[in-house]
């Protein structure tokens, strides 16, 4: 085994790859065959959730990885990360002084995969769609500064925003901004199941049992006309359990490419060198965990509550005993890498004290042991996510303030039941849409926020994130991300757990590995070719 370190510094507009693709002996595949990858990501179909893959609907790190294969976007994040760049659009940009009228221009001859041809109109009523549906998954809160969406001819897109937005070209590459064709999607509903239609890269096509995705196959788009090259024909993606059953598939040479989420263990034996066939690549991410809390719940009303429990958590103990050196303590929403970071937690609360957390609740009037259940989904995070729940159970029981039980629910069903409020406490992760602190902050905090969270803070909401979008220059807008991590951790809506490393793993004449996942965790399968590295 090869390990690979990939280091790229996390700061949107400061990335700069240097690491190329990891590879070594041909195995012998054919170089047509197709790469398959593996991961445990589940994508199903419920009646909570019938539309997983609609552009309008989906908001996780899994099935956006399917859509950023199959649905152009009018701007793209880089191979090497850093800012955005014209994917189907030819060129972008702000066009007044106030970041507050963003216009695009598309490519000459775009087309949809099936030959129909890509028209500003189309963009306009992707974009219009996503906001008038407003799935309850909260997606479309990505695109709540635009006021409207004008076109001029059949090339130019013109976006006027209500305020200014300096990440608004960062949200044009997510794909909620996905162009989608208006023969395939109605204006007013969601598109049930599993099929998909766009003028990306690649075609796709779901193998699907019992309302879920076993497998995905991408087949490369020949129509395709965009800022990507596609260095491969086909790229099958099988969905497995667990990651157990995952590294067995790559073992046995079913797979090529193993995705997230391998398990803690599996990846500290990759990187003792269990197999001289597989090399491991890490680099550094932007995946944040962290506990929720329903605000209005009675268990948890009392900020004294969630206070004390932020006072108790110990995180150097809970990353030592579960992640290792394959994560960091967080003390706030905003990873230590990303320009706008503050410890805020750290800053109010210091080391983990028993004796501090009970003044907060004596002082509230708050009657010991409070009994509280932390939730947690047992499929979507890795399987370390349990250990994880069992760590913090603890803690917070030996300080003899806390009476807490732990539950694990899978995530088709878990994700629907925390939008409804139906958990007091439960534990969330975050690959963030785009590498600015606004996405760290405002996806949780802003109207219509993505947790369905009854937080609200009307200084947060109306006066700091939209002062700190009004800087172009993100330096410039620390002060107000300062201060809106501060009052979170006043509040303490949310309790900040730790951030990670991202991994992937690869048989060795798999190349392009090193740049197949970006600091956001967007998978990138056109950069995977079958072959042998230098």
């Amino acid at each position: 085994m090869n390990r690979k370190i990939l280091v790229l510094p996390a700061v949107a507009g400061l990335l700069t790859p240097v690491l190329a693709a990891c590879g070594g002996s041909d195995s012998g595949s054919k170089a047509q065959d197709p790469i398959v990858v593996g991961t445990t990501d589940r994508f199903t179909a419920t009646s909570d959730a019938p539309a997983p893959l609609d552009p309008a609907y989906a908001y996780d790190v899994g099935t956006w990885n399917i859509l950023r294969q199959t649905v152009q976007t009018l701007m793209t994040q880089p191979k090497g990360d850093g800012d955005p760049v014209p994917e189907a659009a030819e060129s972008c940009s702000f066009t007044d002084s106030g970041n507050e009228r963003y216009v695009c221009k598309l490519r000459d001859g775009l087309v949809f995969a099936d030959g129909d041809k890509v028209t500003a109109a189309d963009v306009k009523f992707s974009i219009e769609r996503a906001i008038h549906i407003n799935a309850d998954s909260g997606v479309s809160t990505l695109l709540n500064t635009i006021d409207t969406v004008e076109t001029q001819g059949d090339r130019e897109v013109i976006f006027h925003l209500k305020t200014a937005d300096a990440t608004f070209p960062f949200k044009l590459s997510t794909p909620v901004a996905g162009i989608i064709d208006p023969k395939q999607y109605a204006a007013d509903k969601l598109r049930d199941g599993f099929q998909m239609d766009g003028s990306g890269p690649y075609t796709f096509k779901a193998d699907v049992r019992n309302n879920a995705v076993v497998s995905a196959t991408f087949t490369k788009n020949p129509k395709y006309k965009g800022s990507v090259t596609v260095d491969n024909d086909q790229v099958v993606m099988r969905s497995y359990a667990d990651a157990d059953a995952m590294g067995r598939a790559i073992d046995k040479g079913d797979i090529d490419v193993m995705t997230r989420t391998m398990s803690p263990s599996q990846i500290q034996k990759l990187d003792n060198g269990s197999d001289e066939n597989v090399d491991l690549v890490d680099m550094p991410g932007l995946e944040i965990r962290y506990l929720a809390f329903n605000t209005n719940a009675d268990t948890v009303k009392s900020k004294a509550v969630r206070e004390a429990m932020a006072q108790v958590i110990d995180r150097g103990e809970l990353v030592a005993k579960v992640y290792g050196t394959q994560a960091e303590p967080l003390y706030s929403l905003v990873p230590a890498s990303v320009t706008g970071h503050s410890n805020s937690f750290f800053n109010k609360y210091g080391d983990p004290s028993p004796a501090k957390a009970k003044q907060f609740l004596t002082k509230a009037g708050i009657t010991t042991p409070v009994k509280l259940t932390l939730h947690y989904t047992t499929d979507h995070y890795g399987s370390a996510t349990k250990q994880e729940f069992q760590v913090l159970q603890k803690q917070l029981n030996n300080s003899g303030l806390f009476d807490v039980g732990i539950e694990g629910h899978p995530w088709a069903t878990f994700r629907p039941a925390e939008q409804k409020g139906k958990y007091d406490v439960y534990g969330m992760g975050w690959f963030p849409d785009f590498a600015d602190a606004d996405n760290f902050l405002a996806p949780f905090l802003d109207k219509g926020n993505f947790l369905g969270s009854p937080y609200n803070n009307g200084e947060i909401q109306h006066t700091l994130i939209p002062q700190s979008r009004r800087e172009a220059d993100r330096i410039n807008a620390g002060g107000s991300l300062t201060t809106i991590q501060d009052i979170v951790a006043d509040d303490v809506p949310v309790i900040p757990l730790w951030q990670g490393k991202q991994f992937i793993a690869a048989r060795d004449n798999i190349t392009g590995v090193a740049y197949a996942l970006n600091s956001s965790s967007t998978l990138q399968l056109w950069e995977l070719s079958r072959g042998v590295s230098e």
